[in-house]
C-alpha cells in the first residue's frame, strides 16, 4: 500500500529524532553523515511540498540538538544558527544568485573556509582573560565547558584586547591524536570511537577536566564577536584580528571574487582532503561584508548570507577477495578485506578495515562477497555493509600466531580485539617505545615520534631494552641531531635507570596494568620476580586487582620474549625491587565512594585524595558495591541510580566530618 505524505513523513521525523539522540546526547551515531543528509533533505522536501504539514517540533526547524544533561546551561549571546548545505555545483550556484538577487546586484566577495568536523564552542574573554567556554548545545543554549576549553593548549588563555569580547570555533581531534586514543582504548579493553568528531565531542563533555587534557583537543576560531555584534566589517578582517591575536585560525582560506573562484576553492580542497591533518567534510562559504549580510538577514534557522558546501559521499560496491590480518602498535590483530580495486572519490580503493572479528559477524561478511565501501578521511577505507552474499563464500579465521612475529595470539574473554603479547614485536615497538619514554612513565625527555622512528626504521632499536645500549655516535648519524640534544637523551636515558618500581612496571606494557596498578603491585609484593613468579589467587590479593588484570599479568610473563626483556632491562640496572610499605589502616578502609557533580569547596581530585588517604576506594560508576556516593552540585544519573540501589548519599560536609 502507498504510504501517504503524513505517514511517510511522520516516519522520517522520528527516526531523525531518534538519530539526532544518538549523536548529539549519546555520542553514538549509527549512520554516516551522508545517510543523515539523505533523510533530512527527504523530509524537507516532503514538507516544502506540504506545508499544511510543517509543525514547530519538526527536525527541520532544529538549529542544533540538545544539550546533555549534567553541565550548567548558559544562553548564547547570539544564536549559534546552523547553515544550509549545497551538496553539488548547481545547489551552489542556485544560492550565488539568490545572493545577487538580494543584494540588487551590488559587488561582494565570499569568504570561503575548511569545514572542519568537530564541536562548535564559544569562548569568551573579559580583562584581557579567557573567561568561560560554551558548547553550542542546541543553538540558543549550550553547556559551560570553561575547565575543560582550558586543557586546550591552543586556546588563548590571555589575551592582548582588555574589551570584553567573543569567539566562536571549532573544537576538534587531529587524525594523530584520534588513531592514538583508538589505540590506547584498544589496549584497555574499551570501545573505539568511531570518528574524531565522537571523540572530540566526548572530551570536551567530560566530567574530569584530566580526561579532556588527554585527549589532546584543538581549537580553531572562525569568528569573533563583541556584545553578540560583529567586531570588524568584514568576516575578513575578524580571521586577522584573531589571527594576530594568539588565536589558531586555519591558513587555508579565501577570498572569493566569483563563485566560480569559491568552486574551484572546494573542488581543490575535495581533491585534496585526505592531506590534511584533521578531518573536513565540506567548505564553509560567507559573505565578507558585515553590512551586506545584515541586508539578507536570516531565516528561521539559518543565515542567508552563508552555506555549507558538503563533499560528495563517497561510497562503492566491491568484491571481498581476501581478509588479511596487520598487527597494531598496541599488538591488536585488525583483519583488513582485500578488495577488488574500486575508485571512490578518484582514488583507486584495494582495501579497507575490519576492526576486528566482532565486526566481521555483525557485518555478516564472507570472502567472496559484495560490499559497499566508505572513504570519510581515512587512509584505510571501512565496509559500511554486505550488498550480496558470494556464491563460493567463506568464512575468515583470526590466526593463533602472530603474523609478524610468530608470538601467541590471545583475545580475552569480554575483549574485542586478539592481540600478540609479545612486547618486542617489531610491529608495535614503536609504540612501545613511546609509552616507556612518557613522562608519567620512565620520563625520557625528547624521544618523541619523530625519534622513534628513526631509531625503529634504523634498525638501531629492535627492544625497549636496546635503547640503554644507544651510542652518541648512533644518534649523531640521525637527521636534525645536534651534539647537545644527542646527550641530552643520553642523560635523560641515564636518569631513567633510577625510575622507581611502579613506573618500571607500567613502563612493561602489561595490558590493563596502568599508573594505578602498578603503583598497586609494586606496594603489595615489592619487586618484579615476586610478581612474575605468582599464582592468579596471590596475585588477586592485591587491591583492585581482578581475575581479568591477574590473567594479563601471568600470562605477560609467560611469554619468553617478555621474560627476556625483563631479564635486559634488569641487566641495563632498572629499579626491580622497593620496600614494602604497611599503610595504617584509616577511616575508609574496605570502603568504597563514588563522587558526582561539583562539591562547594574540594575539586574532584582533592576529594578523591583525601578518600584515598584515609584508606577507601573512588571507583567511577556506582554499582551494589559502592558504599557511598558523595553528591554535590548538578549530580546526574549517578545520584538516581545510587537512590534507587539504597546507597548511602553524602554532602561535602558529611564526607569532611567522617573523614575527621
Amino acid at each position: 500500500m502507498t504510504k501517504t505524505a503524513q505517514q511517510e513523513i511522520d516516519e522520517l521525523r522520528q527516526e531523525l529524532r531518534r538519530h539526532e539522540h544518538l549523536y548529539y546526547v549519546l555520542d553514538q551515531p549509527e549512520i554516516t553523515d551522508a545517510e543523515y543528509d539523505v533523510l533530512m533533505r527527504r523530509l524537507r522536501d516532503l514538507e516544502t511540498r506540504n506545508p499544511d504539514l510543517l509543525t514547530p517540533d519538526s527536525p527541520t526547524q532544529r538549529v542544533g540538538g540538545k544539550p546533555r544533561e549534567g553541565f550548567v546551561k548558559v544562553a548564547h549571546s547570539a544564536p549559534m544558527l546552523s547553515l544550509d548545505n549545497a551538496l553539488n555545483e548547481g545547489e551552489l550556484r542556485d544560492f550565488d544568485r539568490r545572493v545577487r538577487e538580494l543584494l540588487g546586484g551590488e559587488p561582494f566577495r565570499y569568504v570561503a573556509e575548511l569545514k572542519m568536523d568537530g564541536l562548535s564552542m564559544a569562548a569568551h574573554y573579559a580583562g584581557g582573560l579567557f573567561r568561560q567556554a560554551v558548547t553550542r548545545g542546541d543553538g540558543a543554549v549550550g553547556e559551560d565547558v570553561t575547565e575543560n576549553a582550558r586543557t586546550i593548549r591552543s586556546l588563548p588563555l590571555r589575551t592582548p584586547e582588555a574589551e570584553p569580547f567573543e569567539v566562536r570555533g571549532e573544537v576538534i581531534m587531529t587524525r594523530r591524536s584520534f588513531e592514538k586514543l583508538n589505540a590506547d582504548r584498544e589496549s584497555e579493553n574499551l570501545p573505539k570511537f568511531a570518528n574524531p568528531r565522537n571523540a572530540a565531542a566526548g572530551a570536551l563533555r567530560a566530567l574530569d577536566p584530566a580526561m579532556t587534557a588527554s585527549r589532546q583537543l584543538d581549537y580553531y576560531a572562525y569568528f569573533l564577536l563583541r556584545g553578540g555584534e560583529y567586531r570588524f566589517d568584514s568576516h575578513w578582517e575578524s580571521l586577522d584580528w584573531l589571527a594576530h591575536s594568539g588565536f589558531k585560525v586555519n591558513p587555508k582560506r579565501h577570498l572569493c571574487e566569483s563563485v566560480d573562484e569559491l568552486w574551484d576553492f572546494c573542488a581543490k580542497w575535495e581533491r585534496e582532503r585526505d592531506g590534511l591533518p584533521y578531518e573536513i567534510d565540506g567548505v564553509v562559504a560567507k559573505v565578507d561584508s558585515v553590512a551586506q549580510q545584515k541586508r539578507l538577514g536570516w531565516t528561521a534557522k539559518a543565515p542567508r548570507w552563508a552555506i555549507a558546501v558538503k563533499f560528495a559521499a563517497r561510497q562503492a560496491e566491491t568484491l571481498v577477495d581476501n581478509v588479511e590480518v596487520q598487527v597494531g602498535r598496541t599488538g591488536a590483530l585488525t583483519p583488513v578485506a582485500h578488495l577488488a580495486p574500486v575508485v571512490v572519490g578518484g582514488v583507486t580503493v584495494t582495501r579497507a578495515t575490519l576492526h576486528n572479528e566482532d565486526e566481521i559477524e555483525r557485518l555478516g561478511l564472507h570472502i567472496g562477497d559484495t560490499v559497499l565501501i566508505e572513504r570519510s578521511g581515512d587512509v584505510i577505507p571501512k565496509v559500511v555493509r554486505v550488498v550480496r552474499q558470494g556464491a563460493g563464500r567463506r568464512p575468515f579465521v583470526m590466526p593463533s600466531t602472530c603474523p609478524v612475529c610468530g608470538g601467541e595470539v590471545v583475545r580475552e574473554a569480554g575483549e574485542a580485539a586478539s592481540r600478540c603479547i609479545n612486547t618486542n614485536c617489531p610491529a608495535r615497538l614503536k609504540e612501545s617505545l613511546l609509552h616507556f619514554s612518557m613522562r608519567s612513565v620512565m620520563d625520557i625527555d625528547g624521544l618523541g615520534e619523530a625519534l622513534v622512528d628513526q631509531l625503529v626504521d634504523r634498525g638501531l632499536v629492535k627492544s625497549v631494552a636496546d635503547l640503554y645500549g644507544l651510542t652518541l655516535e648512533q644518534l649523531l648519524e640521525l637527521e636534525r641531531m645536534g651534539s647537545k640534544s644527542a646527550q641530552k637523551i643520553l642523560d635523560n636515558i641515564q636518569a631513567s635507570r633510577s625510575r622507581p618500581l611502579p613506573r618500571v612496571l607500567n613502563g612493561l606494557g602489561i595490558p590493563f596494568v596502568g599508573e594505578r596498578t602498578a603503583q598497586i603491585l609494586a606496594d603489595t609484593f615489592g619487586g618484579v620476580d615476586v610478581i612474575a613468579s605468582a599464582g592468579l589467587d596471590q596475585l588477586q590479593k592485591a587491591d583492585e586487582v581482578g581475575p581479568k588484570v591477574a590473567h594479563s599479568i601471568a600470562q605477560f610473563f609467560a611469554e619468553p620474549r617478555n621474560r627476556e626483556l625483563v631479564e635486559r632491562l634488569r641487566e641495563a640496572g632498572l629499579q626491580f625491587t622497593q620496600e614494602i610499605v604497611v599503610k595504617p589502616a584509616g577511616p575508609f578502609d574496605g570502603l568504597t565512594f563514588v563522587l558526582t557533580g561539583t562539591l562547594p569547596t574540594l575539586t574532584r581530585d582533592q576529594a578523591k585524595a583525601r578518600i584515598e588517604a584515609a584508606g577507601g576506594k573512588v571507583a567511577g560508576s556506582v554499582s551494589r558495591k559502592t558504599d557511598f556516593v558523595v553528591a554535590g552540585e548538578d549530580a546526574g544519573s549517578k545520584l538516581d541510580k545510587a537512590r534507587a540501589l539504597g546507597v548511602a548519599v553524602l554532602d561535602e560536609a558529611q564526607l569532611l566530618e567522617k573523614l575527621g
